[in-house]
């Protein structure tokens, strides 16, 4: 049989592919906005068909209407990077929060520590040669294949082709169902915001012009790319590739020409952005997908000469100790890839790794850089991992430093008001801990 007619065969209604589902199974999902929201909307609409479901998931920037009040206890979200549709369900117990690097994901499926039961994607149509396109998520959408005891994928053609690690053969699939509709997509990032830009500033004076850049979306990040016009061929290696780096292609700054590996790529594991720029993705061979075992291994990191890694935080405190994913005991998000690329670019010839964030929050009431962290806060990233942390007072190099000379260097980057409190608060841990404080 041709793949054209396995193709046909393997077509059927979303009820009759979902029908397939065995009642206590996990269900993967492909990741972020290649996330497949037909077949969601059809899974809850016949959620009475099982008693419980797991849906195992990464960044969800969807509706996630699996996560709503009245679909527990049939839905059990296990999430390895709660997003803003998901976080308060799995915070309330209704879901349970995976502690986990993003690299090592596929691993942990492969081996049988997260369950993989039904494989959910997306993908486009056939092509010509009997292959569907992962679309714009490539990360571990192949383990999933492979591990999955059945895998069902909804068909949108404005699904964008990705090149890259991308394709699957018709073969692969179990179940296709036929639906068009809007992929899920991340609106643009406004500028104007000045302690972001001020950030922005500090940053591009760590970045040489050749420089290989990993860089997720927000306002940070946004606002560095004004300040990174006048560098010469810049390369990007990294998580996610999203709109706010168009420009920079477009006025010839980012050329992946000095890569030496992946040289003349952006390489990716995935995508999210605005359609204009699902379009610009689409057979664009610029652009490259690969699984997250390859862009986020270490080793793959450190053989790309000056890389350059910039994540944000939502709390450092006087010893480097970086809070990404929580705000207090509370989840807010995942440790996703930030101690994967702070690690590569450590070991990178010429690297950097920055940790970024503003100062302050909540109308400059209160500090997000600390003496000491609260009781039960998680640590995303260790102090042994920390080099630069930016604000927009200024850049502080913990590389090499004491713990005393990093309380001294994070608090002169602290908004003027609290930095007192913050070396009074971090000579009192030090001293119920009986240790000197030493300048």
């Amino acid at each position: 049989m041709g793949w054209k007619e396995t193709y046909k065969e393997r077509c059927v209604s979303a009820e009759e592919a979902l029908s397939h589902i065995r009642d206590g199974e996990m269900l993967v999902p492909a990741h972020n906005s290649a996330e497949p929201k037909y077949l969601f909307n059809k899974l809850c609409e016949m959620k009475d068909h099982w008693k419980q479901l797991g849906i195992l998931q990464g960044l969800n920037i969807g509706d996630a209407p699996y996560a709503q009040d009245d679909m527990y206890p049939t839905f059990i979200d296990w999430s390895f990077f709660p997003g803003a549709k998901n976080r308060k369900y799995v915070n309330s117990g209704r879901g349970q929060m995976i502690p986990m690097h993003f690299y090592a994901q596929p691993k942990a499926m492969r081996e049988g520590n997260c369950p993989v039961d039904v494989g959910f994607l997306q993908v486009t149509p056939p092509d010509e040669d009997g292959y569907v396109w992962m679309g714009t998520s490539c990360d571990q959408v192949r383990v999933i294949l492979d591990k999955a005891r059945i895998n069902i994928a909804q068909v949108n053609s404005n699904l964008p082709h990705v090149m890259g690690e991308t394709r699957i053969p018709v073969e692969d699939i179990d179940y296709y169902v036929e639906y068009d509709e809007p992929i899920y997509e991340m609106a643009k990032i406004p500028s104007g915001d000045p302690v972001a830009e001020k950030i922005g500033e500090n940053i591009a004076g760590l970045i040489e012009d050749g420089a290989c850049l990993q860089m997720g979306q927000g306002k940070i990040p946004n606002a560095i790319l004004p300040y990174l016009e006048d560098k010469k061929d810049l390369g990007i290696h990294t998580e996610v590739f999203s709109d706010n780096l168009l420009p920079l292609i477009e006025k010839g700054v980012i050329t992946c020409a000095r890569k030496n590996i992946d040289t003349g790529k952006i390489v990716a594991t995935f995508v999210q952005g605005s359609p204009d720029f699902y379009k610009y993705v689409d057979y664009n061979p610029f652009v490259k997908l690969m699984p997250v075992e390859y862009t986020n291994s270490v080793h793959t990191i450190a053989q790309i000469d000056n890389m350059v890694a910039i994540n944000s935080a939502i709390e450092v405190d006087a010893m480097g100790q970086v809070v990404a994913d929580s705000i207090g005991p509370k989840m807010f998000s995942g440790v996703g890839g930030q101690q994967d690329f702070i690690r590569g670019a450590e070991e990178s010839n010429g690297g950097k790794a920055i940790i970024a964030l503003p100062s302050t929050t909540k109308n400059d009431t209160i500090s997000r850089i600390v003496g000491v962290l609260k009781p039960g806060t998680p640590v995303t990233t260790t102090r042994n991992d920390v080099h630069y942390v930016v604000t927009e007072y200024g850049v502080a190099d913990l590389f090499g430093k004491s713990l005393d000379q990093r309380c001294k260097m994070l608090a002169e980057i602290a908004h003027p008001k609290f930095r007192e409190q913050i070396e009074k608060d971090f000579y009192e841990y030090r001293k119920a801990a009986g240790q000197i404080y030493f300048w």
